[in-house]
């Protein structure tokens, strides 16, 4: 008996076995049958043996259908197929090299109706590849190009998808597909997953459905799919609501760190010297020039540590623009203190000086700085809304600078006597401060800040010999509204324009913003002409 059980079992075995054996032997034989319809002579079989291929939804399709897609596909006379490859030559199925003589081969005809079936199907292939850029472009072929057997792969590649563009291509092709399918209750789980995924890119094919045709009638004839697709709508307007905000909030505040960096300079030196700058704008320009320059020696000179070339753009413009502020202060407007109307027009011409060397030296185009690699790019927070990595590092850099001119002016010698002379000028002087050191020393200081505003202008925009003209009016603005010669004040006056003109484009445009920003402003002032921050001292309380 016992013999007899061990015989059995081990027939059963051998058959189960053999069985399974046949059914690979056989899944083997019906790919290698498939793939030789490509070589069929009619287009139509080509064109059904494609979509059975896709049906199958096997990766080791691939290799052929591409070849038939480039035309690097062959038949011999026997109806085997090989791929042809440079120099070499495989075989189809098995991709085996492969020895025949390419010349006796024949080329399978390609259709038009060929070919999309042929992009459809070789789409759903490459969802499986390892490569997440030809993931992306396979989502997207099959969104152009939907199919009804390729439902079942492409819900397989979401669940394993970890890239969130690919994954966003992918729901969005198969929210189209399942949009389109005449189950109500299939379009409706659609719905259901374009809300869940909060994913506003669908919003066009929501929208489809509430439509109208031109005789009047819904384009979406299911009474509960239309009001779904509404409600899912008003849940997308709060999220765009919300998200309009995080991004008026952001830019708003890249905005106001580059008025402040380009007015921190002229808030210290109008405070100090009751001098209109006119010429401080040129300063920015004059800064971002000399970032220009620092890009191209190390373009010339280090290329393999170009990366760095914006680190070392900082002190070069900083130091440029200071010696020039310096020299114009002893050169020029330390004999005109105390003449506030020839001050104006003696900075408005060396302003105008400074723009025509510029041209002369580089040209009246605008040149080009690049972003250092670092610098490239963004993060998006939200859908739709990407925050530059140039406008973080901006804003970064801003409050680096603040806190150096801070510490600067409140502990150091240099700031005390900045801070004496601009509160009480002849009692300074009176206690031994050589105030016209002050001025020059502080005026480089400001212009100095000011190259450090035209670096970082350099990341965001092209540069070119009227770049400081844009900032100059917003700079005065600031200084006027926060107080003059005040830090705490030039901070919140250029933080509070660049969220104040951000918030006011979407509603009134940019001119009317401006213009509305500056009425306030003239108002403002007649009300409190101390700014903001009014400096205390016996000169600035008299």
């Amino acid at each position: 008996m016992l013999l007899r059980s061990l015989l059995r079992g081990q027939f059963f075995f051998l058959l189960v076995s053999l069985l399974l054996s046949a059914r690979v032997v056989g899944a083997e034989d019906n790919l290698a049958t498939l793939l030789r319809g490509l070589g069929a002579d009619s287009p139509s079989e080509i064109e059904r043996a494609v979509a059975a291929i896709g049906a199958r939804n096997e990766l080791a399709a691939l290799p052929a259908l591409e070849a038939l897609r480039d035309r690097r596909l062959r038949v011999d006379a026997n109806g085997a197929l090989f791929i042809v490859a440079a120099d070499t030559v495989y075989d189809a199925v098995n991709n085996a090299p492969a020895t025949v003589d390419v010349a006796q081969l024949r080329t399978p005809v390609v259709s038009n109706v060929v070919r999309r079936t042929l992009a459809a199907v070789l789409g759903q292939l490459q969802l499986q590849s390892p490569d997440a850029a030809l993931r992306l472009a396979a989502a997207e072929e099959l969104h152009k190009r939907p199919r009804a057997e390729a439902l079942a792969p492409m819900q397989a590649a979401l669940q394993k998808e970890t890239d969130a563009r690919v994954r966003a291509a992918l729901e969005v092709a198969l929210v189209q597909m399942q949009l389109s399918s005449s189950e109500a209750q299939t379009r409706l789980e659609a719905i259901a997953s374009i809300r869940s995924s909060s994913n506003l890119g669908l919003k066009p094919q929501l929208e489809a459905l509430t439509a109208k045709r031109e005789d009047g009638t819904f384009a979406e004839p299911d009474p509960a799919v239309r009001q779904a697709a509404v409600d899912t709508l008003a849940s997308f307007a709060r999220i765009q609501l919300l998200i309009s905000a995080v991004g008026n909030l952001f830019y708003g505040l890249s905005l106001g760190s580059i008025l402040l960096l380009a007015a921190l300079g002229l808030a210290i030196t109008f405070g100090l010297m009751g001098i209109i700058n006119m010429a401080h704008g040129e300063m920015l320009m004059l800064g971002a020039y000399a970032t220009y320059v620092m890009q191209r020696l190390f373009q010339a000179y280090v290329p393999a540590a170009f990366d760095w070339y914006l680190l070392a753009s900082i002190p070069a413009a900083f130091g440029v623009c200071a010696v020039m502020g310096m020299i114009l202060e002893r050169s020029v407007l330390r004999f005109l203190y105390g003449r506030p109307l020839e001050t104006l027009l003696a900075t408005w011409g060396i302003s105008l000086i400074l723009i025509q060397s510029v041209r002369l030296l580089f040209g009246a185009q605008n040149v080009e700085v690049a972003n250092p690699s670092w610098l490239s790019g963004g993060a998006e927070v939200l859908y739709g809304v990407v925050l530059p990595y140039s406008r973080l590092a901006i804003i970064v850099f801003v409050a680096l600078v603040v806190a150096f001119v801070w510490l600067l002016l409140q502990r150091t010698s240099l700031g005390l006597h900045v801070r004496a002379v601009t509160q009480n000028r002849p009692m300074a002087s009176c206690l031994g401060i050589a105030t016209a050191k002050v001025d020059m020393w502080t005026f480089g200081l400001g212009s100095g800040l000011a190259g450090l505003g035209g670096v970082a202008l350099s990341q965001i925009g092209n540069v070119g010999p009227e770049l400081g003209q844009a900032y100059i009016i917003d700079s005065f603005m600031v200084v006027v509204l926060g107080g003059v010669g005040n830090l705490a004040g030039a901070v919140v006056g250029g933080m509070g324009l660049g969220l104040v003109n951000k918030f006011l484009e979407p509603v009134a445009g940019a001119v009317l913003g401006k213009i509305g920003v500056l009425i306030f402003i003239v108002l403002f002032i007649q009300r409190r002409p101390q700014g903001l921050f009014a400096l205390k001292g016996r000169m600035a309380e008299g």
